[in-house]
């Protein structure tokens, strides 16, 4: 073990202590006991009679040993270790961090301790405790890595694991913020109830138990996927039952603090048990990441076809998807913003906006300029997080992309980006996203994103695509969550309107995408990709089109009457139904001619579109108008 990693190690030991210490610290009512900064009293050293004064003052000792320790990190990076960039520049990036994480510790003091400053302070120091692992794994790997390694798809497994585990964090110190801990009495249960009714005191409290059930589950399918994928591997295997085992064990502490009446202890154990699952999975997709791009894939191992055991380290045996010098900037900006899909994300916009303009009717007296930053937050956070997801899936499905015509020339099959790279480029860019949307919007519709992401990615593209005929009807849950994203931006919460949204892009999803899948059913066949008309015909894709069809149009009926809707909504629903069921029904009775089939589901594909488009600008429009009226 080198000096940069033993210190990095060091570092982090001391990063858990200062988190644990700074939950006493809370738990006790001390944060104030040096009510000012960085002083305690006007003084070096508190009075010796005052515990809380020396709770808050050891917790500052702390953190000043770890600012130390960080420069220091940062010093033997420079001397150590310049030509490796990944440790040069996350040291130094842990600099600013702790520098930041400092400052928000002296705002906290001047702030009084509020809720939103303590959450801030809690983010940026797990922020700054996954860095510290991420350098202390990174160290442990050879300086230079092969050009191409194994696949990474445990790898986003876990990273979506690891966000889930954060988000769950600041969840529980959101609650915790606005004071709700004990607004049910009970647990497991809320109030005797699975499903209490959501109200602005209670909201944050249930979201979080429900938040915990659905990252348990995560945490516990990395767990699976380590075993069953990565058993030969003894540090992703400790790493992954390390988390899983102390997950629940965390969720019986966080029982005992509603049922001890938030006694110190628990509080101090629930977040201690926090940091180290988040820890072991910041872990768990740093060293996995590592092992597979340290890895010989199967077709560059020796006697394996393609290049006839060359370990990928460049030159002239280099793959073939490597992409060499002699492209322009601009070249490179276009391929990466080709890896985000943008006319698909223009489409999931559509849905995202008039929903926010819905939501607006349960905020009476919103300012609209505050309306209109959080439009535009909530746009720009789902655009990158759909491009986030996009690149990924790209990623994922390239060697299929490299067997169809009409995706041949993506970014990746065309090598004009490196496969690592545009996977390293879309978990970047969903973070940033996720990161933007839980600072300038809320956790809730954070959290809404996140689920997006991983639906779309880990349900979607990985388990269903290559799978099951179904996998546009399951997976499309990702592309329906968009309008749920915009109502909890502007509530803070899900409603049944909200609910109804969602149901009715669910539901137009399999007709619009099968559609398409009539057109280009000869390239899902190549790639051997189960798609419908591949698998059960043209026949059956036509008829489950218009059973799906008559589902859209009732529930957007049924959404007419629930979110006490207007006749301009109601006449665009019936029109714009009406129509659809008319197209859809012409191209069940082509019946199994492939001229005609093709002709009708290009027609078909193209009114969905503007199907979808029109129906969520009625939304829009007849909130606007129901608004004023009132």
């Amino acid at each position: 073990m080198t000096r940069y990693q033993k210190l990095a190690a060091a570092t982090v030991v001391a990063t858990f202590l200062l988190v644990t210490v700074g939950v006493i610290v809370r738990a006790t009512d001390s944060g104030l006991g040096c009510p000012d900064w960085p002083f305690c009293y006007g003084q070096i050293v508190p009075p010796i009679d005052d515990y809380k004064a020396w709770l808050e003052w050891i917790h500052r000792a702390i953190a000043a040993v770890i600012g130390l320790l960080i420069l220091g990190l940062a010093a033997l990076a420079l001397i150590d270790h310049r030509d490796r960039r990944s440790l040069v520049i996350g040291s130094l990036a842990a600099v600013v961090l702790v520098a930041f994480q400092a400052w928000l510790g002296r705002e906290t003091v001047r702030l009084g301790n509020s809720g939103e400053s303590v959450t801030a302070h809690l983010a940026a120091a797990m922020a700054l405790e996954g860095l510290l692992v991420f350098l202390y794994v990174r160290a442990a790997f050879p300086a230079r890595l092969p050009p191409r390694g194994s696949s990474q798809r445990f790898t986003l497994l876990a990273a979506f694991g690891a966000v889930a585990v954060y988000a769950l964090l600041l969840f529980g110190s959101n609650v915790t913020a606005r004071d709700t801990d004990l607004v049910y009495p009970d647990w497991p249960l809320m109030g005797g109830s699975v499903f209490p009714p959501l109200t602005d005191v209670a909201t944050p409290e249930i979201l979080h138990r429900w938040v915990s059930i659905v990252v348990g589950l995560i945490v516990a399918a990395v767990w699976v996927a380590a075993w069953r994928t990565q058993r030969s591997n003894r540090v992703i295997i400790v790493l992954a039952t390390t988390a899983a085992v102390l997950f629940p064990i965390q969720a019986l502490i966080g029982g005992l603090q509603v049922l001890t009446q938030l006694a110190a202890w628990t509080q101090t154990l629930h977040v201690a048990l926090g940091s180290i699952i988040w820890g072991a999975m910041a872990g768990l997709v740093t060293v996995s990441y590592y092992a597979a791009r340290t890895a010989v894939p199967a077709d560059l191992a020796p006697g394996g076809a393609g290049t006839g055991g060359a370990t990928g380290t460049g030159g002239p045996d280099e793959p073939r998807d490597i992409v060499r010098d002699g492209r322009t900037i601009r070249d490179s900006v276009t391929a990466y913003v080709a890896l985000t899909k943008p006319r698909i994300i223009e489409l999931l916009l559509i849905t995202t906006v008039p929903a926010m303009v819905l939501a607006s009717r349960e905020v009476p007296g919103m300012d609209l300029t505050t309306w209109g930053w959080l439009v535009f937050w909530t746009l720009i956070c789902g655009t990158m997080a759909a491009g986030s997801a996009n690149a990924i899936n790209q990623y994922l499905d390239r060697d299929i992309d490299m067997l169809m015509n009409r995706t041949r020339r993506r970014p990746l099959p065309a090598n004009q980006v490196d496969p690592e790279r545009a996977l390293v480029f879309g978990f970047i860019l969903g973070v940033i996203s996720l990161a933007l949307m839980a600072w300038f919007v809320n956790l809730v519709a954070a959290f809404l994103t996140l689920l997006a992401i991983a639906f779309y990615i880990v349900v979607y593209t990985i388990m269903l695509k290559r799978t099951t005929p179904q996998n546009i009807v399951i997976g499309g849950a990702a592309g329906a969550l968009p309008p749920l994203i915009g109502w909890a931006a502007v509530t803070g919460g899900v409603a049944l309107p909200a609910i109804l949204l969602f149901g009715i892009v669910f539901y137009w999803t399999p007709p619009h995408f099968w559609a398409l899948s009539l057109r280009i059913r000869r390239d899902y066949e190549a790639a051997r990709v189960p798609m419908l008309p591949v698998v059960r015909g043209i026949r059956e894709t036509t008829r489950q089109i218009g059973l799906y069809t008559v589902l859209l149009v009732a529930i957007s009926l049924v959404f007419f009457a629930v979110a006490r809707m207007g006749l301009i909504y109601l006449a665009a629903a019936v029109i714009l139904g009406a129509i659809f069921l008319y197209r859809a029904w012409r191209l069940w009775q082509v019946g199994t001619s492939e001229e005609q089939s093709t002709a009708g589901a290009i027609r078909l594909y193209k009114f969905s579109i503007s199907y979808l488009t029109l129906l969520f600008a009625a939304v829009a429009v007849d909130s606007l108008v129901l608004i004023r009226v009132a």
